[in-house]
């Protein structure tokens, strides 16, 4: 998910804007859409609903992009791909799906996003703030190579135990998926890319949808049993405790993959000595990272009292003059009733069960290291 864009001047409307209002939901500017940030129950309770039974997120403010290679081969297309990003596109099977970064020849972080193989293309769906940017960092590198073709399609997110069985009245063979499978779907007669993923550490599905048809399906999906539209205040403390970065917050241009203890997504072919190490911009810089290491990581944080947000610096002690860490997300995690918080520190500061302190006002309050996620994740796999 992207970050804010606190301008109001030219924003758009997502197609279910006049849903969204009639269910209740507060609107409010962000990535330039007008999105619905919560309804008429509220932050907490739409929270611990998805936690519980199962939430329908509009998304549709993220891009979705079709890399198409002019060879007619999709292997051509992911070879392409590999030249921007660290990810194993390569061997990405037909019908899977991968969390991927955009790097900087700096090693830094352009956008992140996820790539399905759809057999004869790959589906890319990116952050709402990076869509400009990632269009044209795609065209400027590949566009010998590839097509590059930006959909007008919308975008829900189920989330939540209920989700499974939700989706599966209006599409029965979506209930055979895994997670990071992904496929053309039929959903409640509407012609549908959908993904077993998301972005709350719950099992879930991410469903593209034609723009003329996502209102029968959006409906469709809210008349099933548990399911409630949930806003973007629940995303985002959501994927908080399911440690997931957001964009513009704990990961942007000026963050490595190591720093951002996002290796993971570099799988081993990609890695120094691999079938296809490096090739992407930033390889030498993020491969020297991942050998001698990083002065700071992001970590989790758990506050003892109260929520320390985003911006607060962090100190060693409680009269130490200078900063070894800043918070990058912070709120309160309502499924364990307690105050969480992602950030970076000093690596030496960096292990789980280190005390340190934040800055509010002028107060200094503790908070120790903690592992990540908060909430353990719970994807079908």
């Amino acid at each position: 998910m992207s970050n804010a864009d606190h301008s109001d001047t030219t924003l758009h409307r997502l197609t279910l804007h006049a849903a969204h209002v009639a269910l209740g939901a507060k609107m409010v500017p962000f990535a330039g859409y007008e999105m619905p940030v919560q309804y008429a129950s509220g932050l907490l309770k739409e929270h611990l609903h998805v936690r519980a039974a199962a939430g329908l997120f509009d998304v549709s403010h993220m891009g979705q992009i079709v890399l198409r290679a002019r060879s007619g081969n999709v292997a051509d297309a992911a070879a392409a791909l590999e030249t921007l990003v660290p990810a194993d596109i390569v061997s990405l099977a037909p019908g899977r799906q991968r969390y991927a970064l955009f790097t900087t020849p700096a090693g830094g972080i352009i956008d992140d996003l996820m790539v399905a193989n759809f057999g004869t293309h790959l589906f890319l769906v990116v952050n709402a703030s990076r869509k400009a940017e990632d269009e044209a960092h795609l065209r400027a590198a590949l566009n010998g190579v590839c097509e590059i073709e930006v959909l007008d399609r919308a975008l829900l997110a189920l989330q939540g135990p209920a989700a499974e069985a939700a989706l599966a009245k209006l599409a029965p063979a979506t209930a055979a998926m895994k997670f990071m499978d992904s496929a053309a779907h039929n959903v409640g007669g509407a012609a549908c890319f959908v993904s077993r993923s998301g972005y709350t550490g719950e099992d879930g599905f991410e469903i593209s949808i034609p723009v003329g048809q996502v209102e029968a399906v959006f409906q469709g999906l809210l008349a099933q049993p548990g399911v409630q539209p949930i806003g973007l205040g629940a995303r985002d403390s959501l994927r908080l405790e399911a440690g997931l970065c957001l964009y513009g917050n704990d990961i942007d241009e000026t963050t490595s993959p190591v720093e951002a203890a996002l290796e993971w997504s570099i799988q081993k072919s990609r890695r120094e000595g691999g079938a296809r190490a490096g090739g992407f911009p930033g390889a030498g810089v993020i491969f020297q990272q991942m050998k001698a290491g990083v002065q700071r990581k992001r970590v989790g944080l758990r506050p003892d009292s109260r929520p320390v947000r985003h911006g607060a610096l962090l100190y060693a002690s409680e009269t130490s003059t200078e900063a070894i860490g800043e918070v990058t997300s912070g709120g309160f995690g309502a499924t364990l009733n307690a105050p969480v918080s992602m950030g970076y520190v000093a690596t030496a500061y960096a292990p789980v069960g280190t005390r340190l302190f934040a800055d509010i006002g002028g107060r200094r309050y503790p908070a120790v290291v903690a592992e990540l996620p908060f909430v353990a994740h719970q994807y079908k796999r």
